[in-house]
């Protein structure tokens, strides 16, 4: 008769500490792309209120007293929203002294971790065109209204329609991007690996996985173009033209200086020649060569 396996309490702590050091170095390692579009704000509750965009602050000449911009009625509400990732590592494998295959599941569990984000940000930038920013307009629109430096209001487009696959010019060089990622807390390795468990009675599984919470909304529509039109010259022209007209609330321009252009697969080739290449076809120079970092992600198709 076969002598019976014994887990011993050491082993499984060691296996626990091994994954959740794979886990930590894996996600370090890992490559995320939301923060080329995205200013990361960490938040200390369960939600948070960006009424405030619509009153950014602006330099104007001191004449009589400061003129303080007050909040405005408007209300944006970013809630943190809870997400998680689990892997079970079969009882069996750990008898058998069988657990190196968890170690690339581990991993994937790290890179999904860390490229989450990246699926909710441009996820977001995809959905502009129907869903609503703080102003109540929706993020990618031809009529925000904005005030201008007499206090009337007037309006501005963000993007000029059509109906292909979307593309993107986003204004990347100031502290606020046209993403804002709102973290409540960042992803945390958790155990329940005790062989007492319920989980090893029932299903002969230790459990390991990762949580964290946060949640993605939009920062300023000024800060970026969105279309839907053929991805060439004369509309790259257009977006970008027009963010460098975009107005401040309150008078004076955005005045942007840097930008990413952001792109699905399919935008890929088309992003290339407007961007990418020195010279036109004819061999005349190409003047939008460089504009434009280019950014192509799986998501926007």
């Amino acid at each position: 008769m076969a002598k019976p396996v014994i887990i011993r309490g050491e082993q499984i702590r060691n296996m626990g500490v091994a994954f959740s050091t794979r886990f930590q170095g894996a996600l370090k390692g890992a490559t995320s792309l939301y923060t080329q579009i995205a200013t990361e704000v960490q938040s200390g509750t369960r939600e948070q209120d960006y009424g405030w965009l619509n009153d950014l602050p602006s330099i104007r000449k001191w004449v009589g007293d400061r003129l303080v911009r007050e909040l405005s009625a408007s209300s944006y509400t970013i809630k943190n929203d809870p997400w998680e990732g689990t892997i079970g590592v079969d009882r069996d494998d750990v008898e058998d002294d069988n657990i190196g295959l968890y170690a690339t599941k581990i991993d994937v569990l790290a890179d999904s971790a860390a490229r989450h984000p990246d699926e909710l940000s441009f996820g977001l930038l995809n959905a502009g065109f129907t869903t609503t920013c703080y102003d109540g307009q929706y993020f990618f629109d031809t009529d925000h209204p904005v005030l201008d430096k007499d206090g009337n209001e007037t309006s501005f487009a963000n993007t000029d329609g059509g109906s292909g696959a979307g593309w993107y010019l986003a204004a990347t060089g100031s502290p606020l991007k046209p993403i804002i990622f709102q973290s409540r807390r960042n992803f945390q390795f958790v155990s329940k690996d005790s062989p007492n468990d319920d989980g090893v009675f029932w299903q002969k599984k230790f459990y390991y996985g990762c949580d964290a919470r946060y949640n993605v909304g939009f920062g300023l529509p000024q800060l970026c173009w969105g279309s839907k039109q053929t991805l060439d010259a004369a509309h790259f022209n257009t977006a970008y033209d027009s963010l460098f007209a975009m107005p401040r609330d309150g008078g004076g321009k955005i005045a942007p200086t840097s930008f990413t252009l952001v792109v699905g697969p399919s935008n890929r080739g088309a992003a290339e020649g407007v961007i990418g290449a020195a010279f036109l076809a004819g061999g005349a120079t190409n003047v939008n060569y460089q504009k434009a970092k280019l950014l192509v992600v799986p998501w926007l198709d």
